[in-house]
């Protein structure tokens, strides 16, 4: 029996000042250029402000880049175009600077940490602050066994609570939250089908490095015999991430749900960050408020995940990469819409009759 109460959460997460958001509107409505006349920008400024509880809104200075890394055993179904326990390789390509997420955040002056739950290798081979973390060396094979134990599944979210407590301490303003896995976007299918009550067919996508029509139809197959173990669960949320999530994805919906509690908005990457997004909004249904969809990837389980949160993606980019480089991409749009907000000038006219 698991010493972790999610329940806990709904009490804990509250939703943004409504009131703030309306005096933010009324901010808005003062200011030098019309409202609408900026398009998406105004609602990205007025969420900005209630998540601050701030008007007028706080420009984002601090933001970051948080990944959870992980292997899952389902990869050696063959369902991605990477071979199975080889996310290592893509970690060390983030921290030497070498994928789109490190170019992106260079460029933007956003630092990225990398926090390593169940990547397949011996933790030696990466740097101590990466590894600290970890839960255990790669995730089982859903399809036919769990991913975690049910302790392993508590140990991962806790991690992810920690890492937010860690960065809502360090002055973290904004967090863009992604993945970098080998296996995630099929564990992440299985998520998002079992609790939108669909079909395989339907959230299976081609993943970021995308695969052919039989790697597709493998893991169509996959998501579907992993799906049957995932129903019988669906009312234990620590249970169902344990069945058929893995560590990763464990710790990032902790994450989420830890943020909300206090109070750091987050920006959601792809599918897998959109699947623990969605596991996390069972948990507390005010969560998804802290919360912005970035991008719109292109895979099918995301739009489905979203839609169901209600969710409007910031950008229709379809980025599929992972890693959180469509949630950078959007960053700026953000950082746009807090500034404008804070800086704009009320109109002549109103400063005269004050």
């Amino acid at each position: 029996m698991s010493s972790l109460n999610l329940d806990d959460f709904t009490d804990l997460i509250e939703r943004p000042d409504g009131g703030v958001r309306r005096d933010a509107e009324e901010h808005r409505a003062r200011l030098v250029v019309p409202p609408g006349s900026l398009g998406r920008l105004d609602d990205l400024g007025e969420w900005l402000a209630a998540a601050q509880s701030s008007v007028p809104v706080r420009p984002v200075e601090r933001p970051r880049v948080v990944l959870f890394a992980g292997d899952h055993g389902i990869a050696a179904r063959e369902v991605s175009a990477r071979p199975a326990g080889t996310a290592v390789e893509l970690v060390r390509d983030v921290l030497e600077g070498g994928r789109p997420v490190s170019v992106l955040a260079r460029r933007l002056g956003v630092p990225v940490r990398v926090v390593d739950m169940a990547l397949d290798c011996d933790p030696a081979s990466l740097p101590e602050d990466v590894v600290r973390h970890r839960v255990r060396r790669g995730s089982g094979c859903i399809d036919v066994e769990d991913a975690l134990t049910l302790e392993e599944a508590e140990a991962a979210f806790r991690a992810g609570m920690a890492v937010a407590d860690e960065e809502a301490d360090s002055g973290t303003d904004l967090v863009v939250l992604g993945d970098v896995s080998v296996g995630g976007t099929t564990a992440a299918g299985v998520l998002v089908a079992a609790l939108c009550g669909t079909d395989a067919s339907v959230v299976t996508g081609r993943g970021g490095l995308p695969v052919d029509d039989l790697a597709w139809m493998r893991k169509c197959a996959a998501i579907r015999d992993a799906l049957r173990r995932a129903r019988p669960v669906l009312g234990d949320q620590l249970r169902l991430l344990a069945t058929v999530g893995g560590a990763d994805l464990t710790a990032m919906t902790g994450f989420l749900l830890q943020s909300a509690v206090r109070k750091l908005p987050v920006l959601l990457d792809g599918v897998v960050t959109a699947a623990c997004a969605l596991v996390a909004q069972r948990v507390a249904f005010r969560a998804p408020d802290w919360w912005l969809a970035s991008h719109a990837s292109g895979e099918p389980g995301q739009a489905k995940a979203l839609d169901r949160m209600a969710l409007e993606p910031v950008l229709p980019q379809g980025v599929a990469v992972g890693e959180g480089a469509g949630g950078l991409l959007a960053l700026p749009l953000v950082q746009a819409a807090g500034v404008l907000a804070a800086e704009l000038p009320v109109r002549r006219e109103l400063v005269k009759d004050a």
